[in-house]
């Protein structure tokens, strides 16, 4: 599985406060431990979504930076089939009419091949989008931008 790592500019308690507050922001589980806990962390992959679970381990660097160590132990995830739908929807006629050239009648469909193709990437290729455990950290490492409303992440 993916190990990775990241070093924040936190003692090792304000991290793991941090990692709380940062996965109840996004309705993670974090289920801390001895030396770090165990995140379940809804993530998206293009057109699949479901769940990784998570083991970090938090390492004091000194007394105000702390390196957290991640690996994702496990990962259920399940496809968008309304997304592969409207794909496949898409899909038929671009394949029928790269047969027009070898039976003329079918030169009639390459505007609606056209126009399905487009509506399928404007409706599902264009949204899709990727957040997942790496996403997460970066974003916890990231230091909040105050506004007059108070700290945005």
């Amino acid at each position: 599985m993916n190990r990775d790592q990241l070093e924040l500019e936190l003692a090792p308690t304000a991290a793991a406060t941090a990692l709380a507050e940062a996965a109840a922001d996004v309705d993670a589980r974090w289920e801390p431990g001895a030396r770090g806990g165990r995140l379940t962390l809804p993530v998206v992959y293009g057109l699949r979504h479901g769940v990784a679970v998570v083991d970090v381990e938090l390492e004091r660097l000194s007394a105000t930076r702390t390196r957290l160590v991640w690996q994702e132990a496990e990962s259920r995830l399940q496809v968008h089939r309304s997304a592969v739908a409207i794909l496949s929807f898409a899909v038929v006629p671009l394949v029928v009419t790269v047969a027009w050239p070898f039976y003329l009648p079918l030169f009639a469909l390459v505007p609606f091949a056209a126009v399905t193709g487009l509506v399928a990437w404007w409706l599902v290729v264009s949204r899709l989008r990727s957040s997942g455990p790496r996403e997460f950290f970066e974003a916890l490492a990231t230091p909040p931008v105050e506004s007059s409303e108070g700290p945005i992440r």
